[in-house]
């Protein structure tokens, strides 16, 4: 059976004996580089240098948006290439990323992505971190070494239905704590209503990307009528309508590129590989909201 194939009827990462897990692990690493190691991360290994005045022919992606606002005058980010770039990892491990409709739930999905992608960042001489940004702690320490990069996402592997999100406090800490431009990829759900700011304040510096995970049951019309929900971290209770779904990808994805940031939604029923590729493989990260 095919990587693609499989990966259709993939369990959650819990119900994985370690070994397994990273066999599993491995095999999606190795579909998400094949015929793209020059430009799985785009962006990743430039730092802002400078601006300077636009000329004829520069590209619209590389404007530095808020000098030229400032100015009046268009002008153009120029960048410097470092060594090697730090990737940051955060997944959501609270408890609405648990709640599923279908076999896989939005937290077996995030677990899977952040293991395979932090592999092929290892892979392409990117130090890597899996940081938890639910209750649980977690190092932030990008490391070379793949015993790290599995003892970081073991303890993530097991789902909690009573843990509430972190995620923009991550980020806060994150921001606070990495010494020079990064790459950073978060795997949320987007439940926590501070997670757009702070991912709006690490665009600023690091080349940030959001992969938002979708259970089917939170979008489209729920043929409920009137309904009365309550949010799984923190049980604030809410009343919604038949019209519409739970989530607003549309909105997100728009505000979100105001932000700097990248988006891909993943819905947990349907294959995840190839969107992901593509998305890994096509975006150009390094020209927005940094410096």
């Amino acid at each position: 059976m095919s990587i693609a194939a499989y990966t259709q009827v993939l369990s959650p990462p819990e119900e994985f004996a370690r070994g397994d897990f990273e066999f599993v692990v491995r095999r999606i690493a190795d579909e998400l580089a094949l015929g793209a190691d020059n430009s799985l991360f785009v962006g990743s290994g430039l730092e802002y240098a400078s601006s300077r005045p636009y000329q004829p022919g520069d590209s619209i992606r590389l404007l530095n948006w808020r000098l030229t606002a400032r100015t009046g005058k268009p002008f153009i980010k120029e960048h410097e290439a470092l060594k090697r770039t730090c990737v940051y990892i955060l997944v959501d491990t609270s408890a609405s990323m648990a709640v599923t409709s279908v076999p896989l739930s939005k937290h077996g999905l995030a677990v899977w992505i952040a293991a395979a992608v932090g592999l092929v960042a290892q892979r392409r001489l990117s130090p890597a971190a899996i940081v938890g940004a639910g209750e649980r702690s977690t190092r932030i320490m990008p490391s070379l070494l793949r015993n790290d990069l599995w003892r970081e996402i073991e303890p993530l592997r097991r789902n909690s239905m009573s843990e509430i999100t972190r995620l923009a406090d991550r980020l806060d800490n994150l921001n606070l704590r990495a010494e020079r431009a990064s790459m950073v990829l978060v795997i949320s759900d987007l439940h926590d209503p501070d997670a757009l700011e702070a991912l709006s304040h690490t665009a600023q510096r690091h080349d940030c990307a959001m992969i938002h995970t979708i259970d089917p049951a939170e979008t489209g019309p729920l043929r409920a009528g009137f309904f009365r929900g309550q949010e799984a971290e923190t049980g604030r209770q809410f009343l919604g309508t038949s019209t519409t779904g739970i989530a607003n990808t549309h909105t997100i994805r728009s505000d979100l590129a105001r932000r700097g940031v990248d988006y891909l939604m993943l819905r947990t029923d349907t294959p995840f590989i190839a969107p992901l590729k593509h998305f890994l493989g096509n975006r150009g990260g390094f020209t927005r909201g940094r410096g």
